[in-house]
């Protein structure tokens, strides 16, 4: 049986190049034979950003993202690999200025070199040229939501969509901008029907808990939640998100249980550790909240609330001069301006004076 590449080559002729096979393939819009091809020139002694790139843009189709992140590692880091795989999408839209997947392969390459704006006029081009499918819309809407136009990006999501019901990724993402924009009885619908479609992916469980506890729907977020950790149970986000939702039950047992399990499968996830000193100070554990709060801050030194939770524990002790200390600091690294107005009015109440 001959290599299903060569299949793609007329044997009345020269037998085609693994470049040319992928842009017939972009031309058809067969992304199996470009994954093919692709992977088979990236694996050979002539592999270059070309191969890798081509991966990238059929990985990225088939919201295969980690996959498609490594490709982009191998194509489009280095200005030389730019500027070679440039030189290929550019020729290729000169060549065949009709053909609407050639105009979606050169928005995605201007998209990932720092030309997000400029690969709009490329996707537009692809969405007039190939009215079927639902890509373009899909990469037009991510540009939209970069540059923070929600409106636009929610129609170019739904529109993708309506193209292909089943599109898991257009869905996820339309949810998403829907929550962004405050339309929560918006993105709920679409996170549904992504666990439908995808009922073993914990992502769908997890953005649909996530609306539920925005609308305060607490008992329902956690059940989301719940089957998350059960389809993935060493996901250490869900376990924390979880752990938050659990605390406005006013469950903080079962919080603190959360938090640890996160801590556990990433012993370096400072809010965790954060959480949990907390919970340990409000049960007068004082040493062992220290050792949280530290482990806290060696993950993070900007962390202002660890910090502040540091000069409670100091406070506690009765070293004054060290908590003082601590809640100066931790003044300096909160950005958020109403918890820094909070951390300021308790210096003035208990320990007034640190601060001038």
């Amino acid at each position: 049986m001959r290599d299903s590449c060569r299949d793609a080559s007329d044997e009345r002729g020269p037998r085609m190049s693994k470049e040319q096979i992928i842009e017939q393939a972009v031309l058809r819009g067969d992304w199996d034979v470009v994954r093919d091809a692709a992977t088979h020139w990236s694996q050979g002694e002539t592999a270059g950003p070309r191969a890798f790139f081509a991966l990238n843009v059929v990985y990225l189709l088939k919201g295969e993202f980690a996959l498609a992140w490594k490709m982009y590692a191998k194509s489009l880091q280095e200005e030389a690999d730019i500027a070679n795989v440039r030189e290929w999408v550019d020729r290729l839209s000169r060549t065949y200025p009709e053909e609407g997947f050639v105009h979606l392969m050169h928005g995605m390459f201007l998209a990932q070199s720092g030309q997000s704006e400029q690969s709009i006029t490329s996707y537009q081009k692809a969405i007039e040229l190939a009215p079927d499918s639902p890509f373009p819309h899909f990469f037009l809407a991510q540009i939209y939501q970069r540059m923070a136009q929600t409106d636009k990006a929610i129609k170019a999501y739904r529109q993708a969509v309506k193209l292909d019901p089943a599109y898991l990724a257009a869905r996820l993402n339309l949810g998403a901008a829907y929550q962004e924009h405050g339309q929560l009885e918006m993105a709920i619908p679409q996170y549904r029907e992504l666990i439908k479609l995808a009922p073993g992916d914990a992502l769908g469980y997890v953005n649909l808990a996530c609306a539920l506890a925005e609308q305060g729907k607490i008992d329902a977020a956690i059940r989301e939640y719940k089957t998350a950790v059960q389809l993935n149970p060493e996901d250490f986000e869900v376990h924390y998100a979880l752990a938050g939702v659990y605390e406005q039950k006013g469950r903080r047992d079962l919080a603190l249980r959360e938090y640890q399990e996160a801590l556990r499968i990433k012993p370096d996830f400072g809010p965790a550790a954060t959480e949990i000193g907390w919970m340990l100070l409000d049960k007068g554990q004082v040493d062992a909240a220290l050792d949280s709060f530290s482990v806290a801050i060696k993950a993070d030194p900007n962390d202002a609330r660890a910090t502040f939770g540091v000069g409670r524990v100091y406070d506690l002790k009765r070293k004054p001069e060290i908590a003082g200390d601590h809640y100066q600091q931790a003044l300096q690294l909160e950005k958020d301006p109403a918890k820094k107005t909070a951390i300021l009015n308790f210096i003035d109440k208990i320990v007034g004076g640190y601060h001038d």
